[in-house]
């Protein structure tokens, strides 16, 4: 082994170990580098041992530190919610009948909730529910999408899969192997990197056996990326088939294949596979001088780490690849990078030693490719598993790294003192002005401005009336109201009399209303409250300071606003003069994760550099995308979708993305030009075995024209096929043949009548023959057409394309979706046999059985089969059976069962079916007060989710608010029935605990 590949060995060695411990603390939340590097080596380097080892390490902490760390984790603007032996000192009373306890703690809950909206425009609660909403909905499509990613079926229709024009190619997913698609599309698109791959050839010595257990592993896997590549760039298939590759990768992971890949783990995987299999090439193409790695001179960069260590300076030269970035307390990419470039402390191993340690991270050479690792889940201790981070990170388009380049260090450093001068002083002007807008000493604070607004209104309220309420307080007595709470048993023992009791005055009996069980007003009391006695000099003092006072207020924060406003451009602008442009970085693909922490789907927003926009590659789908779209998707913050990993490229290397010119013409190559022989024969045989598989297709359709014509030509005419017999007690129009039915059957007489006139004359001859079966050829599909691959369990995965806004990926994987699709397929014989009319009655009978099943079961709240389908809720609830009907048939009508024939041909009848329902049949004021009765039953449960989710995360306040909410919506559901609502003694009691 040579001097320069032991360095790079050692390199690769300490980089590795360094991204263990870097994903073990983002894991665990342990930062102590001596308890990480323990668990590396007690586990041998395996990452879910070490987990493991951490996880129930810490798990035996005492009683008293969990509190402790509960009380410093969950912070609330300065303040603190504690648990355990230390929270007893702030128990709230619930036996008095004071509520300020209660009070202050929905007063808090709002006052983070309105700063929060302030600060975004998007309210905690619109993105609590926002977030449980799409948690659900990811991980439905997570366990539908790969929990059967075996069982799969292709289009049999050739000419769904063909490639339109020069449209990019997709891959096929071939079981949990989105990530594979996201990333190689990403690679693929870089001209230099797919250029390398496809002109890459093996090493002369690969020839004999291979030498050890990387090339045993790296040549054939750059073989099958080869093959791929070249399918990519020529084939005339719409999708391809990525699964040699894709077994080659598995192996080397040892995982499952239900378990899904995160997609750093699998570029570092495929970047050093590539790494090593140009290596030994490089190596046997030197002449006596240090062989050149094309993967490391695109990928690899270097930076300085300067810093001091127990109070010794030390300089460092680090080669990295993938970059690493945290996104927890970041808003956007900068502020992420600064946070990586700065570590202000550095582990020491000497806990004695107190000197001061730090260091700095500066760029000194930075590769042509540029890869942030997004880090966006955390270990929750409480949970006992990891969960995904949703917090927004915005990121530009051009990234300009001129601040972080170690020549530019001086500079930067004058910057950052600067900004953080700016952001010292931008604080104590933010504190200020939170003083304006959120007045006063108590928990409900307010506007100053409103404050003095609301006094200069109560000064010049003038009272109704003012001599009875004196006359009533002045003879009132102190015990009012303990005498008249005792009046009634006395009537009760001595019977009533009316000489003896006098009757009790409208004034006496208000003194004992209860402010939060009674609501009628006195009618001799006043509307607004006023002062009593307030001469006219008072007033126009009182009125003339608060005017003022109330300018001077509007003008001060008017002040504050602005310079805050004038801070805030100053730091915008702090890098944007010449010297800091100079070294731009290009987005060049977004990879993005849609579910939670152990779950999820993965695609690519890949800039097409020559057409200047945005595609989006999801699987076998490529499609046209926007800027627009892709904020929507990788911002995170509100969805449940974001960015997990962020390609730059050089803007100032052309070279990277410069299509490949014939140095002999001058012409630019593209398509089948850029393959070298072997590929370019290669695609050239899997194209031939596509038009021979279109050939077939179009001679079988040929085939069966030929067979309808001879028996029209046979038979005049053919009867119309028999519905299938109708179960009796159906509905009538249910009953009726549809409208769409008839015109099919009438239509094809006619056809039939005419193909039989026109045989008699015309030649019989092949020729003609072939002419017709062209003529009847399948019509090319839609411009624009969107692929979704659907899997569901017990029916199959579906390839389903519809015309762009046409189908909802999220509506077909919905339980409702999932039962009818499964019932058209045990249809499947009805519907071959007897056609769509006979198939939907099997489909719909079959589905409602199930639903009558589910709706009879007694399941666990966490199965709650009324969430899923709006029929069981109604079955349970005893709706009419016309509601129960026309609900079924809307869902068989839904427009997104238009993805194949016999789905489709299943959904118009029961569009017709719905077309024939008389008005008179179905009260639609009574169809839609149920509906919105279920509407309001899921509106609680997500209510009471956010505050359960709330409540387990530690955060009281804010799990008691949503708890409020789903009481009272609950209570209201369940006084009109006992299904129509959740457990009230379940939230009840969470209640009670989060005001304990």
């Amino acid at each position: 082994m040579t001097v320069e590949q032991n360095v790079l060995q050692q390199s690769k060695s300490q980089k590795h170990q360094q991204t263990f411990l870097n994903q073990l603390r983002e894991i665990t939340g342990i930062n102590d580098i001596q308890v990480l590097q323990q668990a590396l080596k007690d586990s041998n380097g395996n990452l879910e041992l070490a987990v493991t080892f951490l996880t129930t390490k810490n798990a035996k902490v005492p009683q008293q530190e969990e509190a402790t760390y509960y009380q410093t984790a969950l912070p609330g603007n300065d303040r603190y919610i504690s648990v355990g032996s230390q929270a007893d000192t702030n128990v709230i009373d619930l036996t008095g009948d004071d509520k300020d306890d209660l009070q202050r703690a929905i007063a808090l809950s709002l006052e983070e909730s309105n700063r929060a909206f302030r600060e975004t425009g998007i309210t905690d609660e619109e993105q609590a529910i926002s977030r449980v909403l799409e948690a659900s909905i990811a991980e439905n499509k997570a366990s539908l999408k790969r929990t059967h990613p075996e069982v799969w079926s292709d289009s049999p229709n050739p000419y769904d899969r063909k490639r339109q024009d020069s449209c990019p190619v997709g891959l096929k997913n071939v079981g949990n192997t989105c990530w594979f698609s996201a990333v190689i599309q990403s690679l693929f698109n870089l001209l230099e990197f797919r250029r390398l791959v496809l002109n890459y050839n093996p090493p002369a010595s690969a020839q004999d056996l291979p030498r050890n257990q990387k090339e045993h592993r790296n040549l054939p896997f750059m073989r099958e990326l080869r093959y791929l590549f070249a399918l990519l760039v020529g084939s005339k298939r719409k999708y391809v088939d990525p699964s040699r590759a894709v077994d080659i990768l598995k192996d080397a992971f040892k995982s499952n294949d239900s378990q899904q890949q995160d997609v750093s783990e699998f570029t570092h995987k495929l970047l050093d596979w590539l790494e090593d299999a140009f290596q030994i090439k490089a190596e046997e193409e030197r002449d006596g001088e240090k062989p050149k790695n094309p993967m490391v001179e695109l990928f690899y960069g270097r930076f300085l780490a300067v810093g001091v260590l127990e109070g010794k300076k030390f300089e460092n030269t680090e080669m990295f690849g993938q970059y690493p970035l945290q996104v927890n307390g970041f808003k956007d990419l900068h502020e992420c990078l600064e946070a990586a470039m700065i570590e202000g402390e550095i582990e020491s191993l000497h806990s004695e030693n107190s000197g001061k340690s730090g260091q700095e991270h500066w760029f000194t050479e930075l590769p042509p490719v540029l890869t942030f690792e997004l880090s966006r889940f955390e270990f929750n201790q409480a949970l006992g598993r990891p969960e995904k981070i949703h917090n927004k990170l915005e990121f530009p388009p051009i990234l300009y790294l001129d601040r972080y380049m170690h020549k530019n260090r001086e500079i930067t450093r004058i910057k950052r003192d600067e900004i953080k001068r700016l952001k010292e002083y931008l604080t104590v002007l933010q504190q200020r002005l939170e003083r304006y807008l959120s007045y006063g000493s108590g928990p409900k604070r307010f506007p100053l401005v409103d404050v003095l607004q609301y006094a200069l209104e109560f000064a010049s309220s003038k009272p109704v009336c003012t001599s009875p309420i004196d006359d009533i307080d002045a003879s009132a007595p102190p015990s009012g109201t303990v005498t008249a709470q005792t009046i009634p048993s006395t009537t009760d023992q001595q019977g009533p009399s009316s000489s003896e009791i006098p009757s009790t005055s409208p004034v006496q009996r208000s003194v004992i209303h209860k402010p939060f069980t009674q609501s009628r007003i006195p009618p001799d009391l006043p509307m607004h409250p006023a002062p009593r006695h307030i001469t006219e000099e008072e007033l126009s003092v009182l009125e003339g300071c608060l005017h003022r006072w109330r300018t001077e207020v509007e003008n001060d924060t008017r002040d504050l606003q602005e310079s805050i406003s004038r801070i805030h451009r100053t730091i915008e602008l702090m890098y944007s003069d010449k010297s800091m442009v100079q070294v731009p970085y290009r987005l060049h693909a977004v990879l993005v994760h849609e579910g939670q922490a152990n779950a999820g789907h993965y695609w690519a927003y890949i800039y097409d550099h020559h057409q200047r926009r945005w595609m989006k590659y999801n699987d076998i789908s490529v499609t046209k995308s926007t800027w627009e779209e892709l904020e929507r998707d990788s911002f995170g913050g509100y969805r449940n979708a974001s960015a997990y990993c962020l390609m730059y490229i050089n803007d100032k290397e052309q070279f990277l993305i410069q299509e490949e010119f014939n140095k002999e013409t001058g012409q630019m190559l593209l398509g089948m030009d850029t393959l070298p022989p072997d590929l370019k024969d290669y695609v050239k045989e899997d194209n031939k075995r596509f038009e021979k598989e279109l050939e077939e297709w179009d001679a079988e359709l040929a085939q069966k024209v030929q067979q309808e014509k001879l028996l029209a030509s046979q038979t005049p005419r053919m009867p119309a096929p028999s519905s299938a017999p109708v179960q009796a007690g159906e509905p009538e129009y249910l009953e009726q043949p549809s409208r769409t039915d008839l015109s099919k059957h009438l239509k094809e007489d006619s056809v039939r009548a005419i193909t039989k006139a026109l045989a008699e004359q015309e030649d019989r001859s092949p020729e003609t023959v072939m002419q017709m079966s062209s003529d009847n050829a399948p019509a090319q599909p839609a411009p624009n057409p969107r692929v979704v691959e659907v899997a569901i369990p017990d029916v199959g995965t579906f390839v389903i394309e519809s015309e762009e806004g046409g189908y909802d990926d999220e509506v077909m994987l919905t339980p409702n979706m999932q039962g009818i699709i499964m019932a058209i397929g045990k249809a499947r014989n009805v519907y071959d046999r007897c056609g769509p009319e006979a198939g939907f009655f099997k489909a719909i009978k079959l589905e409602y059985a199930r639903l009558l099943k589910l709706a009879q079961d007694d399941p666990p709240p966490e199965c709650d089969y009324r969430l899923h389908h709006a029929v069981v809720y109604f079955m349970q609830n005893e709706a009419p059976k016309k509601i129960i009907e026309r609900t079924l048939l809307e869902q068989f009508g839904d427009h997104n069962l238009s993805f194949d024939e016999r789905c489709r041909n299943i959904m118009k009848v029961a569009q017709a079916k719905l077309e024939m329902i008389k008005p008179d049949e179905v009260n639609m004021e009574e169809y839609e007060r149920w509906h919105q009765e279920y509407r309001n039953y899921r509106e609680t449960t997500m209510y009471l989710m956010v505050g359960l989710e709330l409540f387990q995360k530690k955060s009281y306040m804010e799990a008691l608010l949503y708890l409020i909410y789903a009481y009272q919506n609950n209570k209201e559901l369940l006084s009109k029935g006992l299904y129509r609502g959740h457990d009230e003694e379940l939230i009840s009691h969470y209640r009670r605990e989060c005001l304990l």
